[in-house]
């Protein structure tokens, strides 16, 4: 996405949305994914980013009082604003710095002396997860995640070229409410022979035994540029592991931003599916 990534981040991309007043409105890519994992239930989170982007990450996600008084005279120009501060004020939002992109494992472990034991939904915030009951997708992974009492669990969906993903390959057994569910046999990164269609798609639910693994992939490969989040996925599963996976499929979609092509269509599709809504 460069030269645009070069100055500002292509999680701050705007997409369309539907407005407190039902009109269309233009939100940040991290807007709608917190406002994503605010509606699967998560009162506690924890940003992740680059040392010189904390600053603009802080600042789109903290109270201006500045702002509110300086519209006072015209409260319509604020409503979704004012939306997004009545969530920030339910929220308790932390932040943890990765000082350099070494993948999104990595990225990962930056977090974990906030997360400490507990379960979590990890989620990347250059795509969204586009539904039609915002959450309700990674509020019920979560939940197969503690009935279940899993390691993990994924999401996938099929891709014409899972060359480019991470891979997973899983048995079909049954359902898990409206969704088709994966028992996981393994994960593999960009393989160049795929064992099957299903990509990884950036939300997980985990257990914090993720973290371990990871630390353990770290170990042996001290010199690696990148430590990939699929990589501690196999090693937690290498150990016994117990991961599911759900099969993402419509009404939800999955939005990325990732490249120009990607971003101009999730830019159309969101602005399409919010119209009709609207009607």
């Amino acid at each position: 996405m460069l030269p645009w990534s070069r100055g500002l981040r292509k999680e701050f991309l705007p997409l369309f949305d539907t407005g407190v007043d039902r009109e269309l409105v233009l939100k940040p890519v991290a807007h709608l994914v917190v406002e994503t994992l605010i509606g699967a239930g998560v009162n506690d989170m924890t940003l992740v980013v680059r040392p010189r982007d904390r600053s603009t990450v802080a600042n789109y996600f903290s109270i201006d009082p500045t702002l509110l008084r300086r519209n006072g005279r015209h409260p319509e120009r604020l409503r979704d604003t004012r939306a997004l501060y009545d969530q920030l004020r339910r929220l308790r939002l932390r932040y943890a710095e990765q000082a350099h992109p070494r993948g999104f494992g990595h990225a990962a472990l930056q977090a974990q002396p906030h997360v400490r034991n507990r379960s979590f939904l990890l989620h990347a915030s250059d795509a969204i997860l586009d539904e039609p009951r915002r959450g309700e997708l990674p509020a019920a992974m979560a939940d197969l995640l503690h009935r279940d009492e899993l390691d993990g669990v994924l999401l996938v969906r099929p891709v014409a070229d899972p060359r480019r993903y991470g891979v997973v390959e899983g048995r079909p057994t049954g359902k898990f409410g409206r969704w088709k569910r994966l028992t996981v046999r393994g994960i593999e990164e960009k393989p160049s022979a795929p064992k099957s269609p299903w990509a990884a798609t950036a939300i997980y639910a985990l257990r914090p035994s993720i973290f371990s693994a990871l630390r353990a992939v770290q170990r042996r490969q001290p010199d690696a540029d990148e430590l990939e989040l699929t990589w501690g996925i196999q090693e937690v599963l290498d150990r016994g592991g117990r991961m599911a996976a759900l099969v993402l499929a419509p009404p939800a979609h999955w939005r990325s931003v990732g490249s120009p092509e990607g971003y101009y269509r999730a830019l159309r599709a969101t602005r399409a599916e919010r119209l009709r809504r609207a009607t």
